[in-house]
């Protein structure tokens, strides 16, 4: 089901610029190469979840959310929007907000790293191990993603990856990464790592918010020297006011389970009455 889910968003399609059988054979294994490999990830992380969910079954709720999670990365890299993206900075953003916004908090809280393991066994420990214990510090995570997406909109890397499908591959790669550890860090945080996790919610909702007002109040273009302003405007406005009401949402539910545990920790000092 998932891979045929897939192949049906990768038919072809016109004009479409990375789609994988609009070109020749030998352009496909030249020029495509990199849409092929990252199609291929996609499938086999996901044809991997379901094959682990026969070994160690997962609640009905975290299946939804993990294929949803998948479905709406192949609708963003491999559908009409990643054509899209490519003349228009809007869409390029919102392709970007889909992934760290949408697509990685939910397959965080899907939690398919059993059924992986269920799968692959002890073998693949180790790639998730370091990242795992990167996942304790809410901080480090918020500074690691929110460099990431600083660099790859600055106007060289931005440009790098819509000339380069290789470069567009590792932007995307380090967006969807970055952002799984990031939300990993926040939603699943412990007891102790509560207040970290809001600083780090409320860090990324401030920075980002910054990068959107410069996107939207540049009197130039930045990206291209012909682009379309209001383009570019529009961009800027999605980061900032969609983009930062999402993290600022998952600030108050952080602060929210903050505030739980410190009444529990205060009605549990007080003891009970006389």
């Amino acid at each position: 089901m998932p891979l045929i889910g897939l192949l049906l968003l990768l038919l072809p399609a016109g004009a479409q610029a990375h789609g994988l059988f609009d070109q020749g054979l030998g352009q496909l294994l030249g020029e495509r190469l990199p849409v092929l490999l990252g199609a291929a990830l996609l499938a086999a992380a996901w044809i991997g979840y379901a094959g682990g969910c026969r070994r160690r079954p997962a609640a009905l709720r975290q299946r939804l959310l993990l294929h949803g999670s998948f479905l709406l990365a192949a609708l963003s890299l491999f559908g009409p929007l990643d054509e899209a993206a490519e003349t228009s900075a809007a869409l390029h953003m919102l392709q970007h907000m889909l992934l760290m916004l949408a697509v990685a908090p939910l397959a965080v809280l899907a939690r398919p790293l059993p059924q992986w393991r269920s799968l692959c066994g002890p073998r693949l420990d180790l790639l998730w191990r370091g990242p795992l214990r990167l996942a304790r510090r809410p901080l480090a995570c918020a500074v690691l993603h929110g460099a990431l997406i600083w660099i790859w909109h600055a106007p060289g890397p931005y440009r790098l990856a819509l000339d380069n499908l290789w470069w567009h591959l590792v932007e995307h790669a380090c967006f969807l990464l970055s952002a799984w550890l990031f939300w990993w860090s926040v939603l699943r945080a412990g007891p102790r790592q509560q207040g970290q996790a809001l600083l780090a919610l409320l860090l990324t909702s401030m920075h980002t918010g910054l990068l959107g007002a410069l996107l939207s109040f540049a009197r130039v273009p930045l990206y291209r020297a012909t682009g379309d302003l209001g383009d570019q405007q529009l961009a800027g406005l999605l980061m900032w006011v969609p983009g930062g009401l999402v993290y600022l949402l998952a600030a108050l539910w952080c602060g929210l389970r903050c505030w739980q545990r410190l009444l529990r920790r205060s009605a549990s000092a007080a003891g009970p009455r006389p």
